[in-house]
């Protein structure tokens, strides 16, 4: 018998088995107990981890604007497996991806527009998207593209 509180939990918004099995503790259940439950939920289709990933990566690209790289980090912390972070990954369109890292780059650039120094400022950048969570190669590519344009 699936506990009420957990079903609330879990239909309220999509979530991890990590989520679910410490909610499950926290409520005070044995691990016996929390296992059956999280099986439970799995077959019922409530907890869905696939399903979780694309969502979380939509969501934290489309809201928080997050490269792929600071998704995925966020998804292994949360113990989502690699093939559910592969599927979570492919929610996010190749082109917006790179509409949105020239748009965080273009605001970025003209907030440092007071910074003299080029490669200062190309380091600002390159922070900057970087711990954002996007990929290395593509930053700098991007970087270049919009200095030379700059000049």
């Amino acid at each position: 018998m699936l506990e009420p509180a957990i079903l609330h939990y879990c239909k309220y918004q999509e979530r991890c088995h990590m989520e679910v099995r410490n909610k499950l503790y926290e409520l005070g259940f044995s691990t016996e107990t929390v296992d059956l439950q999280i099986s439970e939920l799995i077959q019922n289709g409530v907890l869905n981890e696939e399903r979780f990933a694309r969502a979380f990566a939509r969501g934290k690209f489309r809201m928080m604007q997050w490269g792929r790289e600071k998704i995925k980090q966020q998804l292994k912390l949360k113990k989502v497996s690699d093939y559910c972070i592969k599927k979570g990954l492919t929610e996010i369109d190749s082109d917006d991806y790179e509409q949105t890292l020239h748009k965080l780059l273009n605001k970025k650039y003209f907030e440092l527009r007071s910074e003299r120094s080029i490669p200062k400022k190309k380091s600002k950048l390159y922070r900057y998207l970087i711990q954002k969570g996007y990929e290395r190669d593509l930053v700098m590519d991007a970087i270049n593209e919009c200095m030379s344009k700059n000049k």
